[in-house]
C-alpha cells in the first residue's frame, strides 16, 4: 500500500495508438476553451481603459485621472466595476448544471454548440452596449456559454484521447484558454490606441470569433464512443472507436465501455448518487481541486493583470504590454505541462507548482510591500524596480500554467466513472465558477484593505492544497479511463470508502447496483 500515492494499475492495456485524426479532433475540441480564455484576458484589459471607465464608471474614472492618487492600492475599489468582470461567473454556474443533463443525454457536442452560440450573443450585447445593463446581460450570456463549454469540453477530451496521452490532449484545453488569454491581451494593447476611444467595442465585441470557432467545431467534431454508447448507439460506437483507435481489435475497450453505461443506466438519480460512499473520493476532488485552483491567486492576475499592474504604478500602455508579456509565459509554460503530464506524472507537475507559486508570491508581497508600504502612495516606481515584480508575477504565472492550471481541469475530468461523470464535471465547473465569481467580486475591495497582504493570503492557501495534493491525491497517469477505479482501492485512505466490488477487475465492475462483469 503506498504511503501517499502512486501509479496504480491492475496491468490491463488497451492496444491503439495516437491517430492524426484523433489529434486534429482533440485540436478542435480543445478550443472550447478559447472562449473562456478570451474572456479572462479581455475584461481586465477593457476596464483599465479610460474611455470605457469613463462611459460606464464615471466614479472609477474620476478617481483614476485625479490629480494626485494617494492610495494605489484603492484606485479601482468599486462594487460595480467588479460586477461586470464577476456576473458572467454566476451565470456559468448555472448553466453547468443545466449542461449536465444536455451532456448526458444528447452529447457533449450539443452542450459545446450552446456554448458557442450563447458566448456568440453576450459578445455581440456587450460590443454594441450603451448601458450599464446591457454589459452586466451581455456578461451573463457569456457565463451561460462558458458554463455550458467548460462542462463538455474536457470531457470530451478525455473519452476521445487514448489513455497513454490522454494528459496531453487534455491540456489542449488549458492551452486554448492561456491562447485566449494571450490573444485578448495583445488586441487590448492596440485597440486601447485607437482615436475616439471606441477600442473597448471591439475588444467586447471581437468575442464573437472564438465563439464561431467553438460553434462551427462542436458541428463538425465526431461524438464520443462513450457519449454514443451511452445514448445507445452501439454500433456507431464500436466503429468510431476502431477509427479514433486506428485498429479493428477494440473488443476489450468496447466491452469496457458498453459494461460502464449499462452500470451508469441503473442510476436512476447521478446527482444522488454522487453522496454515495463509494464516491466521496472522486466528490472531494471534485470540489477541493476547482477550489484550491481559484485560491492559488491566478485570477488575480489574469483577470486583473493590467489593473494590478497600472496600481503598481504602470502607465496605461506599460500595463497593458506588462498583461501580454504574463500571457506569452502562460501559454509557453502550458507546453511544458503538455510534454510532461504524462511522462512525470500529475502529482509531481501539481507539488512543483506549488512551491514555485509560494515562493514567488512571498517575494511579490515583499517587494510591493517595501515599495508601497500600507498607505499605498510609492512615490516615482523605478523601472528595474517594477522590471523585478514583473519578472517574480511570471515565474509565479509559469508555475500555475504547468501545473494547477491545466491539471485543475484534467484530473477531475479523468476520474469520474461513466455513471456519474456529467454530474461530477457539473460539480467541478460549478465550484469553479463560485469561487472565481467571489475572487473576482471581493478581489479589489481586498487589494484596498489588505494591501499587499493579499499575496501573503494567497501563499497560505498555495500550502495548503500543496499538503492536500501530497497526501490525498493519487497518481493517475497511464491508467485507462474506465479503469480509474483502482487508484482509490490502492491509496491510503481511499481505500476504506471504495469496497472491493467498486474497483474493476478484468473488466467494469460496479458494486452496488447489480452489474458484475469479471
Amino acid at each position: 500500500m503506498p504511503a501517499v500515492g502512486g501509479v496504480v494499475s491492475d496491468g490491463k492495456e488497451y492496444p491503439g495508438e495516437l491517430t492524426s485524426y484523433v489529434l486534429v479532433t482533440c485540436i478542435v475540441g480543445a478550443m472550447g476553451g478559447l472562449i473562456f480564455g478570451y474572456d479572462i484576458g479581455i475584461s481586465g484589459g477593457v476596464t483599465s481603459m479610460p474611455s470605457f471607465l469613463k462611459r460606464f464608471f464615471p466614479s472609477v474614472y474620476e478617481k483614476q485621472q485625479g490629480e494626485k492618487i494617494t492610495n494605489q492600492y484603492c484606485q479601482y475599489n468599486s462594487e460595480t466595476l467588479t460586477l461586470f468582470t464577476s456576473s458572467l461567473y454566476l451565470a456559468a454556474l448555472l448553466s453547468s448544471l443545466v449542461a449536465s443533463t444536455v451532456t448526458r443525454k444528447w452529447g457533449r457536442k450539443l452542450s459545446m454548440f450552446f456554448g458557442g452560440v450563447l458566448f456568440c450573443a453576450g459578445a455581440l450585447l456587450n460590443g454594441f452596449a450603451n448601458a450599464v445593463w446591457m454589459l452586466i446581460v451581455g456578461r451573463i450570456l457569456l457565463g451561460f456559454g462558458i458554463g455550458f463549454a467548460n462542462q463538455s469540453v474536457p470531457l470530451y477530451l478525455s473519452e476521445m484521447a487514448p489513455y497513454k496521452y490522454r494528459g496531453a490532449l487534455n491540456i489542449g484545453f488549458q492551452l486554448s484558454i492561456t491562447v485566449g488569454i494571450l490573444v485578448a491581451n495583445i488586441l487590448n494593447y492596440f485597440f486601447a490606441k485607437i482615436k475616439g476611444g471606441w477600442g473597448w467595442r471591439l475588444s467586447l465585441g471581437g468575442a464573437v470569433v472564438p465563439a464561431l470557432i467553438v460553434t462551427i467545431g462542436s458541428i463538425v467534431l465526431p461524438d464520443t464512443p462513450n457519449s454514443m454508447i451511452e445514448r445507445g448507439d452501439q454500433e456507431k460506437a464500436k466503429s468510431e472507436l476502431k477509427r479514433i483507435r486506428g485498429i479493428q481489435n477494440v473488443d476489450e475497450e468496447f466491452q469496457d465501455l458498453v459494461a460502464a453505461s449499462e452500470a451508469s443506466k441503473l442510476v436512476e438519480h447521478p446527482w444522488m448518487n454522487l453522496l454515495r460512499r463509494k464516491y466521496r473520493p472522486h466528490l472531494t476532488m471534485a470540489i477541493l481541486i476547482p477550489f484550491f485552483q481559484q485560491f492559488t491567486g491566478i485570477n488575480v492576475i489574469m483577470f486583473y493583470a493590467p489593473v494590478l499592474f497600472s496600481t503598481l504604478g504602470f502607465a496605461n500602455d506599460a500595463s497593458l504590454m506588462s498583461a501580454v508579456i504574463t500571457g506569452l509565459v502562460n501559454v509557453a509554460a502550458t507546453w511544458v505541462s503538455i510534454y510532461t503530464v504524462d511522462k512525470v506524472g500529475r502529482r509531481v507537475l501539481f507539488l512543483e507548482g506549488g512551491v514555485q507559486m509560494l515562493i514567488c508570491q512571498i517575494v511579490v508581497a515583499s517587494a510591493i510591500g517595501a515599495k508601497f508600504g500600507v498607505s499605498g502612495n510609492p512615490g516615482e516606481l523605478p523601472k528595474w524596480y517594477a522590471g523585478i515584480v514583473v519578472a517574480f508575477i511570471c515565474t509565479y504565472v509559469a508555475g500555475f500554467a504547468w501545473s494547477w492550471g491545466p491539471l485543475g481541469w484534467l484530473v477531475p475530468s479523468e476520474i469520474f466513472p461513466l455513471e456519474i461523470r456529467s454530474a461530477a464535471q457539473s460539480i467541478n465547473v460549478s465550484v469553479n465558477m463560485i469561487f472565481t465569481f467571489l475572487v473576482a467580486q471581493v478581489f479589489l475591495n481586498m487589494l484596498c484593505h489588505m494591501k499587499f497582504g493579499l499575496f501573503l493570503f494567497f501563499a497560505a492557501f498555495v500550502i495548503v492544497m500543496s499538503v492536500f495534493i501530497y497526501f490525498m491525491l493519487p497518481e493517475t497517469k497511464g491508467i485507462p479511463i474506465e479503469e480509474m477505479g483502482t487508484v482509490w482501492k490502492k491509496h491510503w485512505y481511499w481505500s476504506r470508502f471504495v469496497g472491493e466490488d467498486d474497483v474493476p477487475r478484468g473488466g467494469i465492475e460496479m458494486g452496488g447496483d447489480g452489474l458484475k462483469r469479471v
